[in-house]
């Protein structure tokens, strides 16, 4: 059999950085962040547009490629764009992080870019994202590149059946969806719904993770605070992987561990647990 191929997802090597505290710049030097990724066993990684600021300020995205192309990782993922369907120059406007994240493209050739929405009550009329997202879109098949939904249950996007609708809505093939254990579960969405209403050319990233029963504070806080390490806590997560497969995905499978236990550990200890955890899952 085959190992799975893992992804550390951005926060997983980020160190003591955190989204609750923005600017979320991890402390780690980036080259000894993809070291430790590469030895942790992963082959491929995501950084964050504040993480991607100071690397295009300092040794450059083609200095990133080279660091990473040294240490045979050659998948790298890039985000966050929320409220990407406001027009530029609006308020609340993000085309600042769009800007920055389609610069990356070129030099990281990431194989999506993930979106989110924006934290607050569920959308009810979606319509006003079809043609953002349809725009977004293109612009990234243009460069190569795809775009992808994470819905978030404390977001406008709130769940996968909803991300899927919009998705088939914008009916562009470079607009999909990232699969995030945690909002799957904390979302309460079954994987019967999940099964039901994914289409398999829609998938375009999984992450993996785990937490307990019942969420601590918010969801917001529980999921920046509190995730467990892959098989600690409640999820079904040999479930949805099988479901996934079932659908054909079978990787490269993102982990994305971030909890104030996590961060407080060294970045090469937490890798190799991130690591390992998954690998017991899968």
């Amino acid at each position: 059999m085959i190992e799975p191929r893992l992804v550390a997802s951005a926060w997983t090597s980020a160190g003591a950085a955190s989204p609750a505290l923005p600017p979320s710049i991890s402390p780690v030097p980036i080259a000894e962040r993809v070291a430790a990724i590469a030895d942790a066993g992963f082959v491929g990684f995501g950084l964050a547009n504040d993480d991607l600021a100071v690397i295009r300020d300092t040794i450059g995205f083609q200095g990133l490629r080279n660091l990473a192309d040294e240490r045979g990782i050659h998948h790298i993922e890039i985000e966050l764009i929320e409220r990407w369907w406001i027009p530029r120059g609006e308020p609340g406007n993000t085309h600042h992080i769009q800007d920055l994240l389609f610069e990356a493209v070129e030099a990281l050739a990431p194989p999506f870019i993930k979106i989110g929405s924006e934290q607050g009550p569920r959308v009810v009329d979606y319509r006003m994202m079809i043609e953002p997202l349809r725009a977004l879109a293109r612009r990234a098949a243009d460069r190569g590149t795809r775009v992808a939904i994470e819905p978030m249950p404390f977001s406008a996007i709130a769940t996968l059946p909803l991300g899927a609708e919009i998705v088939a809505a914008t009916g562009h093939p470079a607009a999909g969806l990232v699969v995030d254990a945690w909002h799957v579960f904390r979302a309460g969405t079954s994987l019967d719904d999940l099964t039901a209403t994914l289409a398999p050319e829609m998938i375009f990233g999984v992450e993996l993770d785990d937490a307990a029963p019942q969420a601590i504070g918010t969801l917001f806080e529980d999921t920046v605070d509190r995730r467990l390490l892959c098989g600690e806590g409640s999820f079904d997560l040999p479930g949805l992987v099988e479901a996934l497969r079932t659908l054909g995905f079978d990787g490269p499978w993102g982990v994305e561990i971030l909890s104030i236990d996590y961060r407080a550990l060294p970045p090469r200890q937490a890798l190799k647990l991130a690591a390992e955890s998954a690998l017991s899952v899968l």
